[in-house]
């Protein structure tokens, strides 16, 4: 890659907005703020030659029996900087993040069919934890 990779954890609305395009829609600067001011919700940016190149997301969840844990919540890198090795760095810098909180452990959900994502996250340290069946209630569309 001709340009270094930059990997820096996101504390203001403007890098959340910059980073949009990696999103599945735009960014909002209402949620954009309350993303960033909820205890625990972290996002992670990878830049080449100063733009947003890919992001991960991850939420820590606490538990009284449990302590916390760290969801991967998402993981996206655009399509020109695929198969770089960007998505594994993002996703062990969630992880080093996580274990720097104290959590446990960090999981992710990952469709059985979606091999790049499953190879991104084993390269990354992840190991298969069996499978699951995701339920989801939804409550209408966002705002």
């Amino acid at each position: 890659m001709d340009n270094p990779v930059e990997i820096r954890h996101a504390t203001t609305v403007a890098e959340l907005e910059a980073a949009q395009h990696l999103y599945d829609g735009p960014a909002r600067p209402e949620w954009a703020a309350r993303f960033l001011a909820a205890d625990g919700h972290l996002m992670v940016i990878a830049y080449v030659a100063g733009v947003p190149a890919g992001f991960v997301s991850g939420i820590e969840m606490l538990h009284p029996d449990k302590g916390a844990e760290m969801c991967l919540y998402e993981l996206a890198v655009a399509a020109p900087y695929r198969r770089r090795g960007i998505g594994s760095a993002l996703t062990r810098a969630l992880a080093a993040a996580a274990e720097a909180r104290g959590c446990y452990d960090m999981w992710v959900g990952v469709d059985l069919d979606n091999e790049a994502a499953q190879a991104t996250y084993r390269s990354a340290g992840a190991v298969d934890d069996g499978r699951f069946a995701m339920l989801t209630w939804g409550f209408g569309a966002a705002e």
